[in-house]
């Protein structure tokens, strides 16, 4: 039977049907076979199923990074993204129902981790962990995730040596209102003091810019529907410049000084949806917004369509490169002057993922090894996500000259420009397409080489900043009293607000939880697109009524008093760690 249609036939079965399932993850006691060699080779080419909440790219990696690990590991990846297969949440069910979510793990440390610890979905890691020394060095982080069982199902990811209280970001935040900063200083730099006073800015942006140098139509704000879940993602990210982050359904501040239900008519989400609204009633936003997917939004940044971005490492990502620095276009944050910019401290335990192997997965021990190995040096410079990446392979991308790193003519064409053809010994193709598909930092790019003692990331180097001048960059920073960082401008404007990283994991949803949330938030999803495209005012208002109306018919309140004892506990464990 095919592999794919067999999964299809377990659709139907509920996620209760785990319970009927082994009530631990698979003991170490249980043998697998290893085509190890005693020289560390493997004879046998394998291919993996990499189950990964967080890759944007789905099939058999290629490129660069897929020779690196074939030669290393005689392995092939292949990436089964629920972001890119549409509706996730089923797809996570079906194959966890099925009893094979994957070979390798790449999914949530909370309810996923729990959920598949007590399905029996998990390979216990006991036996292989002391040969994974490159693991030792987190070790505190590792025991602190496995607390609770009798084993070693797992391993945290974004894990660092930085304080709790610090901003685990580098140069840019995870999170701020970036524009086209050449097309902003044509209108005179008009200042911004809330949130929609952006709006009539990019209206004129829009207006002297109608169309990009290829005739296709600009437009304020393009949206995309991948990331959506508890609610609309494009309206949680703007609660972020007020210091909001989201907790199931309750907004919660970074310094605990306050929580808001999401469906509350005063929301910082209600407002993000207003704000949208607004923005379409004034032709800002792309039609196609409900139908694209993230690549698609890429392509249109990369093609100079869009002129907001709600982070740097998409707007800057993709258009920032050498030749437009140069020529004087780029992305850049316009502050807000009322903003106050949710900060993710370092995570003393580790990010929100985890990586582990699955129970059916038939050469661990090769897993095992691969895990450990992308937590080396080596690892975390050639795998790296695709939003907040680190510097790439030494030797390709970067070399030590004169004892400090800086970026390789190669490397500054595949970092700034864009995209560069790699070396033939690299396996060819573009180093863009060969870019690690994982898409995790499993240590913090801002943190240290422990063989040599700077940042894994480029954009924290010396070298690369006294390089980094461009029109752009110097025109911004004369707008900005001198800073020549966003992270510096926002600290010296008192314009951050770090939530410190106690790595708090929420409680699994009960059967009960987890039955109502699915209902409730497809619903909310499903009518704040609604809203968002509204045809006036007075729609918007109805959709608004009809939506808390129904969501509190399919038990949001429920599910609210849930999250908001969860985000309450998540500051109390922040404020602990802060001492």
């Amino acid at each position: 039977m095919n592999r794919f249609k067999k999964f299809m036939i377990f659709g139907a079965l509920s996620v209760t049907l785990l319970s009927g399932l082994a009530a631990c993850g698979k003991s170490e006691a249980e043998e697998k076979k290893t085509s190890k060699n005693a020289d560390g080779t493997y004879e046998e080419t394998i291919t993996i199923d990499v189950f990964d909440g967080l890759a944007n790219y789905m099939g058999v990696q290629e490129g660069w990074f897929a020779k690196i690990v074939k030669d290393k590991f005689n392995m092939e990846l292949n990436i089964i993204a629920p972001n890119v297969a549409g509706n996730g949440e089923t797809l996570y069910q079906t194959r966890t129902a099925a009893g094979d979510l994957g070979d390798l793990i790449i999914v949530d440390k909370g309810q996923q981790y729990n959920e598949l610890v007590q399905a029996g979905l998990l390979y216990d890691m006991t036996k292989y962990y002391p040969s994974m020394k490159n693991m030792a060095r987190f070790d505190e982080a590792v025991q602190k995730m496995n607390e609770g069982t009798d084993a070693l199902y797992g391993f945290p990811t974004s894990v660092s040596s930085i304080p709790a209280t610090s901003p685990s970001e580098g140069l840019e935040p995870t999170f701020g209102a970036y524009l086209r900063w050449d097309l902003y200083g044509t209108q005179n730099y008009p200042k911004v003091d809330t949130l929609e006073d952006l709006l009539p800015v990019i209206k004129s942006m829009q207006d002297e810019n109608p169309t990009n140098e290829s005739g296709k139509k600009i437009y304020g704000f393009s949206l995309f529907s991948d990331w959506d879940g508890n609610m609309l993602n494009a309206g949680k990210q703007l609660t972020t410049y007020y210091g909001y982050d989201e907790s199931g359904f309750v907004l919660a501040k970074a310094d605990g000084s306050d929580y808001q239900s999401i469906l509350d008519s005063d929301s910082e989400y209600i407002r993000a949806l207003k704000f949208y609204f607004e923005a379409k009633q004034m032709g800002l936003v792309d039609p196609e917004s409900t139908t694209q997917n993230y690549d698609t939004l890429y392509a249109k940044f990369q093609d100079g369509q869009v002129l907001f971005s709600w982070w740097p490492w998409l707007g800057q990502a993709a258009f920032n490169t050498q030749t437009n620095l140069n020529a004087g276009k780029g992305y850049m944050m316009v502050p807000i002057e009322d903003q106050k910019i949710f900060s993710y401290g370092a995570e003393v335990y580790g990010g929100k993922q985890f990586i582990g192997i699955g129970s059916n997965a038939e050469d661990p021990e090769r897993l095992a090894d691969f895990i450990d190995w992308l937590y080396s040096p080596e690892g975390v410079l050639a795998n790296s996500s695709q939003t907040s990446g680190s510097s790439g392979p030494e030797g390709l991308t970067w070399e030590m000259k004169d004892g400090e790193p800086v970026l390789t003519d190669f490397g500054k064409k595949a970092l700034l420009d864009g995209d560069a053809n790699m070396p033939s010994e690299y396996g060819g193709g573009t180093y863009k397409d060969g870019v690690s598909a994982l898409n995790i930092n499993t240590v913090l790019p801002i943190d240290e080489n422990p063989e040599n003692g700077f940042s894994y990331s480029y954009t924290l180097w010396e070298s690369y900043q006294r390089d980094n001048t461009n029109p752009v960059l110097e025109d911004w920073s004369s707008h900005m009293d001198g800073a020549v960082t966003t992270m510096e401008c926002l600290e010296k404007n008192n314009q951050l607000l770090v939530a410190p990283g106690a790595s708090y994991v929420a409680p699994e949803d009960s059967a009960e939880i987890s039955t109502l949330r699915n209902q409730v938030k497809s619903t909310i999803v499903e009518y704040s697109w609604k809203m968002i495209f509204s045809k006036d005012n007075s729609e918007f208002e109805t959709l608004l009524n009809e939506m808390q109306k129904t969501a509190d018919g399919l038990g949001y309140q429920t599910v609210l008093e849930f999250d908001m004892e969860n985000a309450k506990a998540q500051n109390e464990q922040r404020v602990a760690v802060s001492k």
